[in-house]
């Protein structure tokens, strides 16, 4: 049972020679040393559920991702964090979301919490990030979307390897305008490389525009015999959920028949297309009535319409992936170009203009009729995001399989595979190793520019890729995860986890999700060593990576109301002293 950061550590030595001889290598080429290096292109879409995306049992129209899935590598037992933030500092960077210091998402962090080292709210300076490595090993570094990462100078895309980029600081946005989304925000911040963007385009829509900047930036350069590395993190399907009016119209009357009914036939596509095993039973919906009981018609015309805004939202982020992909067949690129597509989480589950009612009647139009347009709020509810994860339990902010197991699709170049399925069990940590490996990028073990790093904790996944292996992780492997009290341990095939309230009473349960995937029958009680192991390796975790465990009251739904109230009118246009 070896943790994979002591894993890496032994091997430092080594690798630390490894790392300065081939670094040395690539500035003595310069550009020349580039000559069969793919190009990378890294899609991660924002609170997306597992079963939203046509290849994974969805009736969105998503025919562009589809292809990559038929093309590449689809894997169905992959897991990151159960939130943005820790997610995007791990697959960055390759190292456990604590000592990235993002440990807690700001926007929930516990007041325990605030100040202490891992919990920053930023990514620290501990960790080397994925595109610094490529950038000093001769690529092209571009990134467009969400950052969400920090927001000063010092911490903005920019300055963390990205040559250029356009890109939002906070978790989220208006689609249509530059404004904030949440209370917890006064303003929202662009930047533009190292320089804050104050007026955005007059047709301003946030996936299209993104879009533009990155096939932009990758035509600027095109033919200098660089390979680059493209990061698109647009803000689909995060809410609000907005989009133009012919991708809502499009979805008119399909969700009439409700939450259930669509579970029940993602569930039913997901068998036919080898996703999920047959014969699941799947669990009422948590916080969801059933289809049937809601009150009355107005109320079911309403909810249907917030999901075809979803579907919408979700197919015009579609139609963009296609643009990228048109865009690189034209220019030469896609034979030698590996797209990485992912989610970051599980579906969202929140309702925030319940949680902030006066703030969002002062700032949106919350109309039916208006749903989805310029100046509107709508988000989807658990009913919906129950079926946005079929048939996973629970949702974004849960260590349940619907909060962490998402939608993983590696196409392309260096070797990969084309048409296969793998249900291998993959976790966030090991995107970084993988693309380093795939670049011929040496990975960094516990220094790199005469600093110390942290080490990267993941495991390369390029043999399973190519065929080469059935696994990325060994039966003895631990994986350990931890967020706002919910926590995972991963190994050979066992899941013990607990979830904080809301989601749960904090009490440790074991499954076996490979077989298991909606967490229906709980082991622990017939496995007390394999819990008690796993719980030690927990322990073990959690000193390794300096944890500091929310209190027992604690549940983020009031916390992040505690924090908002905290946040209210002191965040300025230069400095945000809360939230960064």
């Amino acid at each position: 049972m070896v943790h994979q950061s002591i894993r890496y550590i032994r091997s430092a030595m080594f690798g630390a020679f490894l790392c300065s001889l081939l670094l040395l290598a690539c500035s003595a080429s310069g550009p020349a040393s580039a000559a069969g290096r793919p190009n990378i292109v890294m899609i991660l879409l924002d609170d997306v559920g597992f079963a939203d995306i046509g290849a994974y049992g969805s009736e969105i129209s998503t025919p562009n991702i589809d292809r990559l899935a038929a093309e590449g590598v689809q894997f169905t037992n992959f897991h990151t964090a159960a939130a943005c933030t820790p997610t995007r500092g791990m697959m960055l960077t390759g190292v456990d979301n604590h000592l990235v210091g993002m440990g807690n998402m700001l926007e929930i962090m516990a007041d325990n919490q605030f100040g202490q080292p891992g919990y920053e709210g930023f990514m620290g300076y501990s960790v080397v990030t994925l595109p610094t490595l490529l950038k000093d090993a001769g690529y092209h570094t571009y990134m467009a979307g969400k950052w969400h990462l920090g927001k000063t100078k010092k911490s903005i895309p920019a300055a963390r390897g990205f040559e250029r980029s356009f890109s939002l600081m906070e978790s989220g946005a208006d689609n249509f305008e530059k404004k904030s989304y949440l209370p917890m925000y006064d303003f929202v911040h662009f930047y533009e490389d190292f320089e804050q963007v104050d007026k955005l385009p007059d047709d301003w829509f946030s996936t299209d525009y993104y879009t533009d900047r990155l096939i932009e930036y990758i035509g600027k350069d095109h033919g200098d015999g660089k390979p680059f590395f493209a990061y698109f993190a647009p803000q689909a399907n995060h809410y609000p959920l907005q989009v133009p009016d012919e991708y809502i119209e499009k979805y008119a009357g399909v969700y009439d028949v409700g939450w259930d009914e669509i579970r029940a036939r993602r569930y039913a596509r997901q068998v036919e297309l080898g996703v999920m095993p047959a014969g699941l039973t799947l669990p009422p919906i948590a916080a969801a009535r059933k289809w049937d009981s809601l009150a009355s018609v107005e109320d079911r015309r309403r909810y249907a319409k917030r999901m075809a805004v979803y579907a919408g939202m979700l197919d015009n982020l579609d139609a963009n992936v296609g643009r990228l992909l048109a865009y690189l067949e034209k220019i030469g690129e896609a034979d030698n170009t590996v797209i990485v597509f992912m989610t970051d989480n599980g579906a969202d589950n929140n309702e925030q203009w319940k949680i902030f009612p006066d703030w969002y009647a002062a700032n949106f139009d919350l109309s039916y009729e208006r749903m989805g347009q310029r100046g509107s709020y709508t988000d989807y509810g658990p009913g919906w995001a129950g079926a946005s994860g079929t048939p996973l339990t629970l949702f974004k902010g849960a260590a349940s399989e619907g909060g962490m197991r998402v939608p993983l699709i590696i196409s392309g170049a260096a070797g990969v595979r084309s048409g296969v399925k793998t249900d291998a069990f993959g976790f966030v940590t090991d995107l970084t190793p993988t693309l380093l490996e795939m670049a011929g990028v040496p990975v960094p073990t516990g220094s790199y520019g005469g600093k110390d790093v942290h080490p990267i904790m993941g495991k390369s996944a390029l043999g399973l890729l190519r065929g080469e292996k059935n696994h990325i992780h060994g039966p003895n492997d631990v994986v350990a995860y931890e967020m706002a009290g919910s926590a995972a341990v991963f190994r050979g095939g066992y899941k013990l986890f607990r979830n904080n309230p809301p989601f749960g009473d904090r009490q440790w349960r074991l499954y076996r999700p490979l077989e298991d995937p909606a967490e229906t029958q709980n082991l622990a009680g017939s496995n007390p060593k394999l819990v008690a192991d796993l719980k030690a390796e927990y322990a073990r975790f959690s000193k390794e990576v300096n944890l500091i465990e929310v209190p027992d009251d604690y549940n983020p739904i009031t916390q992040i109301q505690k924090n908002a109230a905290r946040n209210q009118g002191k965040e300025m246009l230069e400095s945000v002293p809360i939230l960064d």
